[in-house]
C-alpha cells in the first residue's frame, strides 16, 4: 500500500519538506561547513565554482559573522526566504562550532525563520540537544545503506575524531551513529527527512530495506535521488540511473514512507525559491561577504579554559586532555562544550593544531604554559592568561575589559611534565 502524503507539522513554510510551499517560500543555504568526516565515493566538494548545480558545490565559504551579514542582504533581495539551511559543502557536524554559532546568531536575529541542516549523521547525535535549543526544527540525514556490506562499497573512509575507519568497519560505525541520531532527533520532536542516493549496481535493490528501517525509526519523509557521477571520483564512470530504475526504487520505498519528489539537488550556497534559484545572481554578494573583515572579538566570541573540575583555572595547558569552551550570553557565562586538545607530541605542530582549533576563542585561561605554545597561540590571535583563581574571575576580566595583569602569575610559566624535556610537547 502506498504511504499517504500529508503536510508535515511545522513545515507549511518549508519548501523542501512541503511541496505546496515551493512556489511561495524560499530557502538559503549558508556555506559555513567546508570540512567533512566521511569520504563518499560519489562526492567531490568544490569551492569557488559557479558552473555546477549539485550538493558539495559553493562559490565561497563564510564565517558565522559573514553568514549573518550575507543573510541580511539575502532577505533584502528575496523576502520570501523562510528557511535557513546548512548543508555543506562538507558536513555541518564536522564543523560544529561554525554551524552552531551561525544558527545561534541568526535565530536570535530572525526568530521567525525555520532552521534546518543536512548531515551524514556520523557526529550528529551528540549535538542534537544544542541544535534543538538553537532553533533547528528540521533535520536531513543521508542514509545510503542499512547493510554495512553495501555501505562499505559507498564510503572510502569514515573519520571519528582522530581515528579513520575503512571498509565494513567504517560502514558499521556510520550506520550505528545514523540510527541513534535519527531516533534521538525524533525524540526531540524534530522533523526528519532521509536522503538516499540511488547508485546502480550498488544499492539500487536496497532502497526498500532503507525505507522499512527508516519507517521503524519514525522518519517523516524520504527522498530518493539518482547519483550524479562526478569526474575524478571512484563512481565517476557510473551511468546515472535511468528513469525505470528510479521509478522502481521510489515505488518500493513509497509503500512505507511519503516521498519527496521535487528535490532540486541544491548547491551548498543555494538561495531563492526551488524553481527560481538565485545563487548565480547572488554569487557576487556571497563572495563579497566572504571577504568582509570580521572584528576580532566578533570573530572570536569564546574563551578556552584549562581546569580539572570546571570551577578553578588550575591545569597546565600541556597536561590538559580537553579544553573547556566558555561564552558570555546576556551577562552570564556558560560552558558550551569540551574540546579535545591535540595529542601529546609533535613539538610546535601540536600547538599549531591547537591554535587552529581555537580560532573562535579570543583568550585562553590556564594555570601555566610553556614559551612555545604561548608564542604560537598569541601569534594566532589568542590572548594567553596564565593565572590562578576562579574561572569566572578570568572570564569577567576578558569580557568586561578588566585588568588581566592582576590575575596573571608574577613568575614566568614553566613547562609541565607532558611538555618539558622529552620532546613530547613544547
Amino acid at each position: 500500500m502506498t504511504a499517504m502524503r500529508t503536510t508535515l507539522p511545522n513545515s507549511e513554510r518549508h519548501p523542501c519538506f512541503n511541496k505546496d510551499a515551493k512556489g511561495s517560500y524560499g530557502r538559503v543555504h549558508l556555506p559555513v561547513a567546508p570540512r567533512c568526516n566521511i569520504k563518499c565515493n560519489f562526492c567531490n566538494r568544490r569551492y569557488d565554482c559557479v558552473n555546477e548545480s549539485r550538493p558539495g558545490v559553493t562559490s565561497a565559504i563564510l564565517a558565522p559573522a559573514q553568514a549573518a551579514r550575507y543573510m541580511d542582504r539575502v532577505l533584502e533581495k528575496e523576502p520570501r526566504i523562510s528557511v535557513v539551511g546548512i548543508a555543506g559543502p562538507g558536513d555541518p557536524m564536522a564543523n560544529q562550532n561554525e554551524t552552531l554559532e551561525t544558527i545561534r546568531r541568526l535565530h536570535e536575529k530572525h526568530p521567525d525563520l525555520l532552521f534546518c541542516l543536512s548531515s551524514n549523521g556520523l557526529a550528529l547525535e551528540e549535538k542534537l540537544d544544542e541544535l534543538a535549543a538553537a532553533g533547528v526544527s528540521h533535520i536531513t540525514v543521508t542514509v545510503n545503506a542499512v547493510d554495512p556490506a553495501i555501505g562499505a562499497k559507498i564510503y572510502g573512509w569514515v573519520r571519528d575524531g582522530k581515528v579513520v575507519y575503512q571498509g565494513r568497519e567504517g560502514a558499521e560505525l556510520l550506520l550505528s551513529r545514523q540510527l541513534s541520531a535519527i531516533k534521538k532527533a525524533k525524540g526531540l520532536g524534530m522533523i526528519v527527512k532521509i536522503n538516499t542516493i540511488l547508485i546502480p549496481g550498488v544499492n539500487d535493490e536496497h532502497v526498500e530495506d532503507i525505507a522499512v528501517t527508516m519507517k521503524e525509526l519514525g522518519v517523516d519523509i524520504l527522498n530518493v535521488l539518482p547519483v550524479k557521477p562526478v569526474e575524478g571520483t571512484p563512481f565517476g564512470d557510473l551511468e546515472e540511473p535511468g528513469g525505470e530504475m528510479l521509478r522502481k526504487a521510489r515505488a518500493a520505498a513509497e509503500q512505507h514512507l511519503p516521498l519527496m519528489r521535487h528535490c532540486r539537488r541544491c548547491r551548498a550556497d543555494a538561495v531563492g525559491l526551488l524553481d527560481e534559484d538565485r545563487s548565480g545572481e547572488l554569487s557576487s554578494c556571497l563572495k563579497e561577504c566572504s571577504t568582509m573583515e570580521i572584528p576580532r572579538f566578533e570573530a572570536r566570541p569564546h574563551v578556552a579554559v584549562t581546569s580539572h573540575e570546571g570551577l578553578l583555572v588550575n591545569q597546565h595547558l600541556g597536561e590538559a586532555p580537553v579544553l573547556q569552551i566558555w561564552t558570555e550570553k546576556d551577562g552570564t557565562f556558560e560552558m558550551i562544550e569540551e574540546r579535545d586538545a591535540p595529542d601529546i607530541g609533535g613539538g610546535p605542530k601540536r600547538w599549531e593544531a591547537l591554535a587552529a582549533s581555537l580560532k573562535d576563542c579570543r583568550a585562553l585561561l590556564c594555570a601555566a604554559i610553556g614559551p612555545t605554545p604561548r608564542e604560537v597561540l598569541e601569534k594566532s590571535g589568542v590572548t594567553v592568561v596564565a593565572m590562578s583563581g576562579f574561572i569566572e574571575q578570568g572570564l569577567e576580566a576578558v569580557y568586561q575589559g578588566g585588568d588581566l595583569s592582576k590575575l596573571m602569575h608574577k613568575k614566568p610559566s614553566t613547562c609541565g611534565t607532558a611538555c618539558g624535556g622529552s620532546g613530547e610537547g613544547c
